[in-house]
């Protein structure tokens, strides 16, 4: 059973800087595509980054240059480093991975599988 569980959130001022984890369980970084997503408060879920097992990368446009998505095989783990924090990134951060299979080209669209629970990402001005 796959299971995924966030952690890292918190208060940030504006400006600064947090590392987002998701420790997964039950599936095997090879065979997954690893995403992250976030829903500010009355609005829609949107998504942030993804990973494939090829380590190609996808952003969306208003965090790309200041986020960072990687994963720590060894780990089973895989970060949301963002740093330029600013108000509009508040939000809670979900981590999301999707079955692929091996997948050494970019990384596409999924709809995905398996969800965490969420950690909540707040920046203050």
């Amino acid at each position: 059973q796959v299971q995924l569980v966030e952690s890292g959130g918190g208060l940030v001022q504006a400006g600064g800087s947090l590392r987002l984890s998701c420790a997964a369980s039950g599936l095997t970084f090879s065979a997954y595509v690893m995403a992250w997503f976030r829903q500010a408060p009355g609005k829609e879920r949107e998504f942030v980054s993804a990973i494939n097992s090829g380590a190609n990368t996808n952003y969306a446009d208003s965090v790309k240059g200041r986020f960072t998505i990687s994963t720590d095989n060894a780990k089973n783990t895989v970060y949301l480093t963002m740093t330029s924090l600013k108000r509009e990134d508040t939000a809670v951060y979900y981590c999301a991975a999707k079955r692929t299979g091996l997948r050494t080209g970019p990384v596409g669209d999924y709809v995905y599988d398996h969800w965490g629970q969420g950690t909540q990402v707040t920046v203050s001005s």
